[in-house]
């Protein structure tokens, strides 16, 4: 048994919680503003907070996280501004922290429910084997990869993608649209990714390819229903919710820039989430360009 602390109380950590308490782990939460004792004698902490949040969190429990602890990131998103990963950030704040990403198709309800859900468990560290051991469960399956910078790229663009996805579906432009925006947005991807350091074979597994087929096709992803909800009203969602694709599509776009990577399908989610571009302009943008070679 391990004991294990979860930052965050959303679907996702909860779900991740039951599932390794379930296992026979010792798991506590903690929330934002709550003390931070469950943190002091953990031995391993899962971030399971949205993307553009975690450096206010980790502001928060610096003080309070062991030194030999490991920390797991679980969003995917780019910061808003400096474009960092969710483990670059962990590593500005606690330079010495055992980081590790967790990335890849799977949804809060399955998890919850107990269904099969395989996932990416990226990280550098010796104890990755370890680790792997304490956080798979009965139905979690964490495959393990050294390619940090591929499991939070392609878990952080894929949101991205699958704006476009739902778009697509929303503006009645149908299945072979969409198959074709996954498929263009899957090669944006790559590109960006791999000009970053990453490897290919890593945008090809779960955290890449798997993830991307998964949100960009279910009713059950935020980012595909933000999609289809602005491809049919000209309009995102009405009130909260953690959307990381819109968060995180103007630090995807800079990083294509700062890369000279050319991403015309995330520039124009960018251009749809800012409000500088309509969907129908969007859909002439795309389908406009000059045709050229796959």
């Amino acid at each position: 048994m391990s004991s294990i602390a979860i930052v965050g109380k959303g679907a996702w950590g909860t779900a991740l919680g039951e599932s390794l308490r379930v296992a026979g782990h010792d798991v506590a939460y903690r929330g934002r503003g709550e003390a931070s004792t469950a943190l002091r004698s953990a031995e391993l902490i899962l971030m399971a907070v949205p993307a553009q949040a975690t450096r206010g969190v980790l502001s928060e429990i610096v003080d309070a996280v062991p030194p030999d602890a490991f920390l797991v990131v679980t969003a995917k998103g780019l910061e808003t501004g400096s474009m960092l990963r969710q483990s670059q950030l962990v590593a500005e704040a606690l330079p010495d922290a055992q980081i590790a990403v967790l990335s890849g198709p799977g949804f809060a309800a399955d998890l919850h429910r107990g269904l099969p859900t395989a996932i990416t468990l990226a990280t550098q560290s010796s104890a990755a084997q370890e680790l792997q051991e304490m956080l798979a469960t009965p139905s979690l399956r964490p495959y393990l990869s050294d390619d940090m910078i591929g499991a939070e790229l392609g878990g952080a663009l894929k949101n991205v993608i699958a704006i476009a996805a739902g778009i697509a579906i929303g503006a009645g432009l149908g299945e072979s649209a969409r198959a074709a925006l996954i498929a263009r947005g899957f090669a944006e991807m790559r590109r960006i990714a791999t000009a970053a350091g990453a490897r290919e074979e890593t945008l090809a597994g779960l955290s890449g390819l798997g993830d991307l087929t998964l949100t960009a096709t279910s009713e059950q992803s935020r980012n595909f229903v933000y999609g289809k909800t602005l491809g049919q009203t000209g309009a995102p969602p009405r009130g909260d919710g953690t959307y990381e694709g819109a968060s995180s599509a103007l630090a995807a776009l800079a990083l294509a820039a700062r890369l000279q990577v050319q991403a015309p399908i995330i520039d124009t989610v960018s251009a749809l989430v800012t409000g500088t571009l309509e969907v129908p302009d969007a859909i002439d943008r795309l389908y406009g360009r000059p045709l050229t070679r796959e």
